[in-house]
């Protein structure tokens, strides 16, 4: 009924892998075809977008209009990377996915690259820490945090929660 794409390691060895095993067509006949709803999950959300700085000349799956940066900071005492650690939402958009998290509600982070979206209305979070990136979006069936809701305790367990009742 619903796909999670989940995501721990590098953009450019996943999208190989998710080619290699010609996942990239499932998936696209899934989510983009049939209109099934899928959640990425930090680097999970990441390979829904265009291209990654992480991942040199290889694409990912293109269905954001979105490129993945680094994480760069100019206070290195203030600011680490990777990111590690709760940070609070600021919801920028009510959404299905949302229902029932507040404003400055906090997740567990563990990045240190994000997603530089190119169109405003897909953000549903944002986060500051070395300046404000996002941190949540949506496109009709297609959902993606930053963050890891299966381990930010009760705020992740709504996002979860929500994610199976869409």
């Amino acid at each position: 009924d619903k796909i999670i794409l989940p995501g721990v390691g590098a953009f450019g060895t996943a999208m190989l892998n998710i080619q290699k095993l010609s996942l990239d067509k499932i998936l696209e006949e899934a989510v983009i075809e049939k209109k099934v709803p899928i959640l990425g999950i930090c680097l999970g959300m990441q390979l829904m977008g265009i291209k990654s700085e992480e991942g040199g000349d290889i694409e990912g799956l293109s269905w954001i209009n979105a490129n993945v940066k680094r994480i760069k900071v100019s206070d290195t005492i203030k600011y680490k990377v990777p990111h590690m650690g709760w940070n609070e939402i600021i919801i920028r958009k009510e959404s299905p996915l949302m229902d029932g998290v507040g404003d400055k509600s906090e997740f567990y982070f563990a990045h240190s690259y994000y997603m530089d979206v190119h169109e405003p209305d897909l953000i549903l979070n944002e986060t500051e820490y070395f300046s404000r990136f996002v941190s949540a979006i949506e496109s009709q069936n297609i959902f993606g945090v930053q963050y890891h809701p299966e381990k930010s305790h009760e705020a992740g367990d709504i996002i979860l929660s929500n994610y199976v009742n869409i």
